[in-house]
C-alpha cells in the first residue's frame, strides 16, 4: 500500500513542482523565520533536509553550513528545486532522489537533519523518524515543521478530510501529542516547541493542486455544510457560498538525539 502512495506522491508533485518553488506559503512564514532563529548548525555542519520540495529550508541554510543535502521522492521537484538554490548562487547543496522512510545514506551521516510541511504525504511516519535518527550523528538535531490536526476526535478528522479531498497524496496531519510521543519512543529529547496559526487563502490553495471545478465544488460544499463549531475552529471566512480563507496550525519541534542514548525499537505502531 505505502508503494501506491508514494506513487501518488510523485505525481501529485510531479505535476506541481514550480507551484511549490514560488508559493509564497513555502517561500516565507512565521515557521522558516523560526527555524533560521533557533537553528544551531554552523560552517562546519553536514545538513539534510527531507522531502524538500521547493527548496526552501535548503536555499535558507545553505549560507550557515558547509554542506546541505536535499532529499526529495520526486525528480521534478528535485530539479525544480536546483534551479531555485543554484540560481540563488549556492553552490553547497546537492540533491538526491530518495525516500524519507529509507534513506540512502549510512549511519550517522549528518550533524543536522530537517523535514519541513512534508511528513503528513509520508505513509509511515513512524519509520520517518526511525531514519532521522540512524543517519544523525550523536547529539545531532531534528528540525521538524509540519501541519497538525486539533486534538480533538471530531476537528481532527474535519482537518484530514478537507486536506485529503483537496490533494490525493496527502496521508495524515498528526496531532502534537502524536509527534510528541513518536519522537520520544524514537529515542529524541524534545528540546523545544512552537505552535503558528496558518492562514490558507482558499482559491490559491486549491489552484496550487489544479483542481477541477467538479473536486472544488464538492470540496466548498463539504467545508459550507460543516457545523458552526467547526466553522469556528478554523475559522472559516464565507462570503455566499464560497469560502475565501480558513486557518490551521503547524508545529516546529527541536528535538535531539541523545550521545548516550537506549536503543529505541525499529517498528512502533500509532
Amino acid at each position: 500500500m505505502s508503494d501506491f502512495v508514494k506513487k501518488d506522491v510523485q505525481a501529485q508533485f510531479g505535476r506541481n513542482a514550480e507551484s511549490y518553488v514560488i508559493s509564497q506559503g513555502h517561500a516565507k512564514g512565521d515557521d522558516l523565520k523560526k527555524l533560521l532563529e533557533i537553528f544551531r548548525g554552523d560552517e562546519e555542519d553536514h545538513v539534510l533536509d527531507v522531502a524538500t520540495g521547493g527548496g526552501h529550508v535548503a536555499n535558507a541554510l545553505a549560507p550557515i553550513v558547509k554542506q546541505v543535502t536535499a532529499l526529495d521522492l520526486t525528480a521534478e521537484i528535485l530539479r525544480a528545486a536546483e534551479k531555485f538554490i543554484n540560481g540563488n548562487g549556492h553552490v553547497n547543496v546537492s540533491f538526491v532522489q530518495g525516500d524519507a522512510e529509507a534513506m540512502p545514506f549510512a549511519d550517522q551521516s549528518f550533524d543536522m537533519v530537517t523535514c519541513r510541511i512534508a511528513a503528513h504525504h509520508f505513509p509511515r511516519v513512524h519509520q520517518f523518524i526511525h531514519e532521522v535518527m540512524r543517519v544523525l550523528k550523536k547529539g545531532g538535531e531534528f528540525y521538524l515543521i509540519d501541519n497538525v490536526a486539533p486534538e480533538e476526535e471530531e476537528m481532527d478528522h474535519f482537518y484530514n478530510e478537507v486536506e485529503k479531498r483537496r490533494d490525493y497524496s496527502h496521508q495524515r496531519a498528526l496531532k502534537k501529542s502524536e509527534w510528541i510521543k513518536g519522537l520520544e519512543l524514537q529515542g529524541f529529547e524534545i528540546y523545544e516547541m512552537y505552535s503558528f496559526k496558518k492562514k490558507f487563502n482558499y482559491d490559491p490553495w486549491c489552484d496550487r493542486m489544479k483542481l477541477d471545478g467538479e473536486r472544488k465544488e464538492s470540496l466548498t460544499r463539504f467545508m459550507l455544510n460543516t457545523s458552526a463549531k467547526i466553522k469556528n475552529k478554523f475559522s472559516i471566512e464565507q462570503e455566499d457560498n464560497r469560502i475565501l480563507s480558513f486557518y490551521g496550525e503547524s508545529v516546529l519541534i527541536r528535538a535531539v538525539k541523545p550521545d548516550d542514548r537506549v536503543k529505541a525499537p525499529t517498528t512502533i505502531e500509532w
